[in-house]
């Protein structure tokens, strides 16, 4: 698992943010910059595309929205961020620009790049700022971590194979066939005979 490039200093804020140059992506965690670099993989891009796909068809109509990378997310001065995939309900957090505020669910599709800066930095930052549920997708493993907040803390994570449906826990009709997700043959059931 590779470690993700930072930029030297700390304390870099929206103001610095907007500055830089647009073909390189960053974000802020903690006031500290952390490069989107290298580009992810067609596989990556591929569970990005069919979730995107899965989460416009559910909300459409339903009064939240979904968004996908990259579009900004400003907690706060020291602390944006580029999220896989997020859903805003509260219609005031959207703005032209970016997202003002934490989105109901988050969804970070693990790179080997910024694998664990999605497992740690941006794990403490979603919980910090209250995102209800966050979503991690290991590609390589083929599973998925829910983490849903209660209590202002997300705790153990649920774990879901990719032969089996996985259910948001703060959308219960949202459901994700994960064999979809993983692109694989859908799992045999076995079928009892009467």
């Amino acid at each position: 698992m590779g470690t993700t490039a930072k930029k030297m200093g700390n304390g870099f804020t929206y103001n610095d943010y907007v500055k830089w140059p647009d073909d390189e992506r960053w974000e802020i965690i903690g006031g500290e910059a952390y490069a989107m670099t290298p580009a992810p993989t067609i596989r990556h891009q591929k569970m990005s595309m069919y979730l995107s796909t899965q989460f416009a068809n559910f909300f459409k109509g339903k009064g939240c929205e979904p968004f996908h990378a990259p579009t900004d997310v400003v907690f706060d001065e020291q602390n944006i961020v580029q999220p896989d995939l997020l859903v805003v309900c509260d219609q005031n957090k959207i703005t032209e620009k970016n997202i003002q505020g934490a989105p109901d669910l988050v969804v970070e599709i693990l790179s080997p790049s910024t694998a664990l800066k999605d497992k740690r930095e941006k794990r403490a930052l979603y919980e910090r700022f209250g995102v209800q549920e966050y979503l991690i997708v290991y590609p390589a493993e083929e599973l998925v971590e829910r983490f849903a907040l209660a209590d202002g803390r997300y705790g153990i994570a649920d774990v879901f194979g990719w032969d089996e449906v996985l259910s948001s826990a703060i959308f219960p009709e949202l459901r994700l066939n994960l064999w979809d997700v993983f692109d694989k043959q859908p799992p045999q059931r076995e079928t009892v005979e009467a």
